[in-house]
């Protein structure tokens, strides 16, 4: 989107990531280098100006004079559209595009005020004609207008580009069952992958505590593949134990039925969610060659 406007996270005077290395044009730039690698791509579209997660879904500057949620769909639609047409005209077609981040709680939820910080805390939300809300009825609607959208604009363009949908909360089975109950049961939205966050750090337990769950919705929903879309390892705080976990739940994914992937979050930087899989010496990263030992 646009994140050098006020409340994005490249936005003058917030102190963090002055660079808008997400806008249309690093990610056309980027998605050339990895294809030119030979290597799959994913693109995680956030609709929002700064980091979109469970705790806020910030409407992006752009569209917040929108009051009408067939409009915000058509907005939504049109942005997907534009950028997987720059994406195909550069050779970098992804091979998979996600419709929202962690969008447990829903999409396009909340309008930034007055107290709302540099990392988009303190947010209210936006009308209730608008907002995808899943904790109402209106709101669900809303969502799966958003949802339809991006999924008909990556299609329209990619037909085999495989789209995504992404929660967290895996803790919590109830809720996972219940979005996806409310996506795939009552709105019959038509996405090809399901990814969920899981971080052991955050209160999601080792991955023997997953296997459940995710055979309960691999069984449930027959056609769709899924994904972990995010994992670490890491216990607390930019730790690890090295017990083999990251190893673990990729091997015990590859024995589940359409379980296609996982993605590391982040290679680069440690926080609470545990460590980086490289180290950090001046402007240069070297590989943890602890670390890379679960991988090769």
């Amino acid at each position: 989107m646009s994140p050098k406007a006020k409340y994005g996270y490249a936005a003058s005077g917030c102190g963090h990531d002055a660079e808008a290395y997400g806008d249309k044009d690093h990610v056309v730039a980027y998605a050339k280098k990895v294809k030119a690698a030979g290597m799959g791509l994913l693109i995680d579209i956030h609709y929002s100006d700064v980091w979109a997660d469970p705790g806020k879904q910030i409407i992006p500057e752009r569209w917040r004079g929108v009051n009408d949620a067939n409009a915000m769909a058509d907005s939504v639609y049109a942005y997907t559209k534009d950028l997987m047409n720059a994406l195909k005209a550069a050779g970098a077609t992804p091979d998979m595009v996600q419709i929202g981040n962690e969008t447990t709680p829903g999409i396009l939820i909340h309008k930034p005020n007055s107290k709302t910080d540099c990392w988009g805390n303190g947010v209210d939300k936006a009308a209730t004609s608008v907002n995808g809300d899943m904790g109402t009825a209106t709101g669900k609607a809303n969502a799966a207008k958003y949802f339809n959208a991006g999924i008909k604009a990556v299609k329209e363009v990619s037909p085999t580009t495989k789209t995504v949908l992404h929660i967290e909360r895996i803790r919590q089975a109830s809720t996972v069952t219940w979005w996806m109950g409310v996506v795939f049961d009552d709105y019959k939205i038509p996405a090809d992958v399901m990814g969920f966050s899981a971080y052991t750090a955050y209160g999601d337990g080792p991955p023997d505590n997953w296997k459940n769950l995710f055979n309960t919705v691999t069984t449930k929903y027959s056609k769709l593949e899924f994904i972990v879309a995010e994992y670490n390892g890491g216990d607390k705080d930019n730790h690890y134990n090295f017990d083999k976990s990251r190893q673990k739940t990729r091997e015990m994914l590859s024995e589940m039925n359409r379980w296609i992937g996982t993605f590391f979050w982040e290679p680069t930087i440690g926080g609470a969610w545990g460590p980086a899989l490289f180290d950090r010496k001046g402007k240069d990263y070297y590989a943890n060659k602890d670390a890379f030992k679960e991988f090769f």
